[in-house]
């Protein structure tokens, strides 16, 4: 393993053990304690790539290539970590989830590649485009959690991608202005040509019927992931899913909850009180001891 100096050469500024209380968070609280371990670590190791790439510079061409080096050292210590050579003692947590649960080196790569897309692209022609960036940052994301989830059937793997998907086109509705505001606009432009609703309209924050029949438009189709996650997950695997429902079940309420505001998220960012999460999460794992109950008589 590496020293420490080699630690701070890579740059590991965050402990991969520490968890905040996002969305997610209130999703994990039910797991078995070796699992909720696992998913501390995976998911922080996701933000910390996730932060290289969001981290606030100038925007120059030297800033963009600084975070591609720091991205290719991250792969270089996965590659190493997967191997058996020599990696940093910090990733010491993730070697131990991935040894314990399987996580496959593909899924980390393909998560990193998806992260770096965003230092060299800022508007997507198509939603299909769009699509194959919400596998690399989201999607992958789901395949990670359900090996350390513990998964019976391949159409698990299905649910797993369509939530990502789902939860990555919600998150996409919420941010819509901070996003814009950071120069990266996420909605198909076959979208904005759809409804009439110009890159400059969205700029300049202009909320009209345009824009409401556009995020009208955004909103079923996160919806129809959300739905193809739900048929592609059996009855007997709830209960190893639990938390995935309830990341299904906080983020769905968002997306209702930006529905019910007209839309309209360029006033105030919508969000899910902790009290509204936290009481998601009871429920969800109330009505699945429930279930499971009635199966096991």
């Amino acid at each position: 393993m590496r020293s420490s100096s080699d630690i701070a050469e890579i740059d590991y500024s965050v402990d991969l053990s520490n968890q905040s209380k996002t969305n997610f968070y209130y999703s994990f609280t039910f797991l078995p304690k070796d699992e909720r371990e696992a998913i501390h670590t995976v998911y922080a190791f996701c933000r910390r790539i996730d932060d290289i790439v969001d981290e606030k510079d100038q925007g120059t061409s030297e800033d963009i290539i600084k975070k591609r080096k720091r991205l290719t050292k991250w792969r270089t210590e996965i590659n190493e970590l997967y191997s058996g050579g020599t990696y940093s003692t910090f990733l010491k947590p993730l070697q131990s989830a991935i040894r314990r649960f399987s996580i496959p080196k593909q899924y980390f790569l393909t998560l990193i590649d998806g992260c770096e897309r965003d230092l060299k692209q800022k508007r997507y022609e198509s939603f299909s485009e769009l699509k194959e960036y919400c596998y690399g940052v989201a999607g992958i994301v789901g395949l990670m959690c359900i090996e350390i989830f513990g998964y019976k059937y391949e159409e698990t793997k299905e649910y797993a991608v369509n939530l990502g998907y789902a939860l990555q086109l919600t998150n996409i509705l919420r941010d819509l202005k901070a996003d814009k505001d950071r120069g990266y606009i996420y909605i198909p432009k076959e979208d904005l040509r759809r409804f009439k609703y110009t890159e400059e309209d969205l700029m300049n924050e202009r909320y009209n019927e345009q824009f409401i029949e556009l995020m009208r438009f955004q909103t079923r189709r996160a919806r129809e992931y959300y739905h193809k996650a739900r048929t592609a997950l059996r009855p007997d695997e709830r209960n190893s899913m639990i938390a995935a429902e309830i990341m299904d079940a906080i983020y769905y309420r968002l997306l209702e909850k930006i529905e019910l505001n007209d839309f309209d998220v360029f006033s105030k960012q919508i969000r899910v009180s902790t009290v509204h999460k936290v009481a998601i999460a009871i429920k969800h794992w109330l009505a699945t001891r429930i279930f499971v109950g009635r199966i096991k008589k």
